[in-house]
């Protein structure tokens, strides 16, 4: 199994009142095509951090992120926003999408937006709608940001993180602000995608939401104390089993 996605002695440096603040030091990790992998840790411990510097999103100080064979660090910003474009999606915590633009229009806005894309705007919709579909939000199309649930509007943002077909989705607490049945859906949705082949690295305090995933990285004060690999997909009838044995393990790291 290829790698999509390497890290070498990655550091990342932020100077607060003239003092450093080292919130990542030497982070060494790989994650193959096909993983779904979670990132866990204490609060400040550099989870966020570690995933918007993996994505391009957030400059490193220092060290290496190969990117499905390209060497971010040595990328030009308009370089950078065109692998983060065409070849990334993203899912916040936070559901942000354009106020002035319906739900669909939000979900293809980024295939809009790249240039190596030659479909027409009715191709690009008839694929916004068929991710819709496949997400059960369909009837949703035409409305406004503000007519849809959290659970809705949370899947149709995996919709746009889908559009241009990445290589890798990123997502920071993607359940994070929904209640316990829209989160459930969420995470399925995501790991019927990863299921698919679509690489998935996100960030999450949440043990149910880790134990849906291929393999857990344990984060503490910016540096990787541990992993857990699961080994194996779940079926429903061991998903307690192994949120369970996921817990007891991030207790013996300390959690």
């Amino acid at each position: 199994m290829s790698k999509v996605i390497e890290v070498k002695d990655l550091c990342k440096t932020y100077v607060v009142n003239k003092k450093q603040n080292n919130v990542l030091k030497n982070v060494n990790f790989s994650i193959d095509e096909g993983e779904m992998v979670a990132v866990m840790g204490p609060s400040g411990s550099g989870k966020s951090t570690l995933l918007y510097t993996v994505s391009g999103m957030d400059k490193m100080t220092a060290g290496e992120v190969d990117f499905n064979g390209k060497d971010l660090s040595k990328l030009s910003e308009n370089e950078m926003s065109d692998v983060r474009l065409n070849e990334m999606g993203f899912i916040f915590q936070q559901m942000y999408m354009m106020k002035n633009l319906t739900i669909l229009d939000n979900i293809i806005l980024p295939a809009v937006k790249s240039k190596k894309t030659t479909e027409s705007r009715k191709e690009t919709e008839k694929r916004g709608r068929s991710l819709m579909h496949k997400l059960g939000i369909e009837e949703t199309a035409d409305n406004d940001i503000n007519e849809v649930s959290g659970g809705q509007l949370q899947r149709a943002c995996i919709c746009r993180s889908m559009i241009n077909n990445p290589k890798v989705i990123f997502a920071d607490e993607p359940t994070g602000a929904l209640n316990r049945t829209s989160s459930e859906e969420v995470m399925n949705e995501l790991v019927d995608l990863n299921k698919e082949g679509t690489t998935v690295m996100l960030v999450t305090h949440d043990v149910k939401v880790a134990a849906k995933c291929t393999r857990v990285i344990y984060i503490v004060d910016g540096g990787i104390q541990g992993e857990y690999d699961f080994q194996t997909r779940y079926t429903p009838e061991e998903l307690r089993l192994r949120e369970r044995n996921l817990n007891n393990w991030l207790m013996e790291m300390g959690w």
